[in-house]
């Protein structure tokens, strides 16, 4: 078999120049010698409905699970792969087959070998079956998965698919024990309480309602990492506890989220305090307006375009964001790749609204909507309330429907909702983060990370499909240019902004920051200075 090396030179060029600037001390090296030791202090903002990272992907799960789980691949802050399971890897020059030698030494947290057939179970049989990201591309770009002996692993793909390279990063492709949940019920297998990884920190309590522990991995396959002994992830439900918390040097992070954003200004001029927006470039979140389009009036394209001139993005980002973002203009962040602004345009015009609604035979008072918060903080909180002041000019009869993240994720899953605000993760690809959420065939009950608004397409379907196989990249920029335009016209989910994050960090704490996934990597190489 012809192998080659897979260079991703224009491709990587591309991202790297649309990647948010990040601020320098995320990545500089320090001149002091790293220390084994130390606790470090975060926070689980909101709690984690599980840590089973397979079986859940949402932002708290990814971001505590991440520590304990690994993929074959992580990737830099120019979304160039880098080793993680896999210690290389390489492409076949027809872009088919890709194979993966494995670490060695690697074992799982109760002591067992970790080998390729863990790989297999994991991307074949377990995530195929409940993750709905990996189900997606596992059924319609993979031909095979195997084992070639205990520490080599080979995909072969139906046609080649260049973003493929992005399926290894660990909230897409976490793997598991196949010793632990071959032949068993995933979703109710005990294990999912104390989950057990290959990761370099282990699962060691949860004391609901106040904090995560994780403890050192001493069997680690990296010589002499992790460095830190420990971390908390400390629970702290109010964003004003969260920022005293920072300043009384109870916790050393504070990651995007956990406290207001017009406080990020003043505790970045705390003394000994870091700032970075660095280590969001793999996710570059899109948030959206998410409306059932299977319940009237939500099934009306003009119901919900005029929804959309009721939305004053402008506002959103300036004075419930505090600017830490920007309106967005359709379902890829433009610091994806093949970002097209060249969109039908929605100002806001709440006069227009309304006539259009009028025109559609929609009179004030004719429906009754629950607006389902994402359960995240209050920034989201404010932002549902701006949504249920919007729709009630516009006549709707409206009532918020708060729940937890589990709760949360649970009415999503079951279809049970009107209206909720949801974010979505873009993977570095749209092919691998963004058409999963409108493709018909992702349209499945049962997880909340789909298809949920039952949008169907079958045009979108076939440029979604044909986007990535395209070998010519002005082939590829024109399909993902006319799916942008069919998307935002037909306002298959409502766009408002995309989403910047700040992380602050005392700077006794090294090597926070590393790579395009951020705060969501293992953390391994994090050392705090004595």
């Amino acid at each position: 078999m012809d192998i080659k090396k897979r260079k991703f030179g224009m491709q990587s060029l591309l991202i790297a120049a649309c990647i948010l600037a990040a601020q320098v001390p995320a990545f500089a090296q320090t001149a002091e010698k790293p220390q084994s030791g130390g606790t470090l202090n975060m926070l689980m903002q909101p709690e984690p409905p599980t840590l089973m990272l397979g079986l859940n992907q949402q932002g708290p799960t990814q971001f505590a699970a991440s520590k304990i789980y690994q993929s074959l691949l992580t990737y830099g802050p120019d979304l160039k792969p880098l080793p993680s399971l896999a210690q290389s890897w390489e492409v076949s020059k027809d872009g088919l087959t890709y194979t993966f030698v494995l670490q060695k030494g690697v074992k799982w947290h109760d002591g067992k070998p970790f080998s390729a057939a863990d790989v297999v179970f994991s991307a074949d049989k377990f995530l195929r079956e409940v993750h709905p990201r990996m189900r997606a591309l596992m059924n319609q770009r993979v031909e095979s998965v195997k084992a070639d002996g205990d520490n080599k692993v080979v995909f072969k793909l139906k046609q080649a698919f260049n973003p493929f390279i992005y399926a290894f990063e660990v909230s897409t492709m976490p793997i598991v024990p196949k010793h632990i949940y071959d032949g068993t019920d995933y979703r109710t297998n005990p294990a999912n309480n104390t989950p057990i990884g290959t990761g370099p920190f282990m699962f060691k309590e949860w004391k609901r309602g106040s904090y995560i522990h994780l403890v050192k991995n001493p069997a680690y396959f990296k010589p002499g990492l992790p460095y830190l002994d420990d971390i908390y992830l400390r629970v702290v439900p109010d964003a004003a506890s969260r920022a005293v918390a920072f300043e009384r040097g109870t916790v050393d992070v504070l990651r995007g989220g956990d406290v207001e954003n017009f406080e990020v200004r003043r505790l970045q001029k705390l003394p000994n305090t870091v700032m970075t927006t660095a280590g969001w470039e793999m996710f570059s979140p899109n948030v959206w307006l998410q409306m059932n389009l299977r319940k009237p009036p939500f099934d009306n394209k003009v119901v919900r375009q005029a929804i959309m001139h009721a939305m004053d993005r402008n506002f959103i980002v300036k004075n419930i964001f505090f600017n830490v973002g920007k309106p967005a203009t359709g379902p890829i962040s433009s610091t994806t790749l093949y970002y097209d602004k060249n969109v039908p345009a929605y100002p806001y015009d709440m006069a227009k609204a309304k006539k259009m609604l009028a025109d559609a035979g929609i009179k004030p008072g004719d429906y009754s909507i629950k607006v389902l918060p994402i359960p995240y903080g209050s920034v989201w909180d404010r932002l549902a309330e701006y949504t249920k002041q919007q729709l009630e000019q516009l006549g709707f009869r409206v009532a918020i429907d708060p729940t937890d993240a589990g709760g949360w994720s649970k009415k999503l899953s079951d279809w049970d909702f009107d209206v909720t605000i949801n974010f979505l993760y873009q993977y570095g690809d749209p092919a691998i983060g963004v058409a999963r959420n409108y493709v018909s065939s992702n349209i499945i009950k049962g997880t909340p990370f789909g298809n949920n608004q039952g949008y169907s397409n079958p045009e979108v379907d076939r440029l979604f499909e044909a986007a990535p196989v395209a070998k010519n990249p002005d082939a590829r920029q024109r399909m993902y240019s006319e799916v942008q335009r069919i998307l935002v016209d037909d306002v298959a989910v409502g766009y408002l902004m995309e989403l910047q994050y700040a992380t602050l960090y005392n700077k006794k704490v090294h090597n926070l920051v590393t790579t395009g996934i951020g705060l969501n990597e293992t953390l391994d190489s994090v050392w705090i200075s004595k």
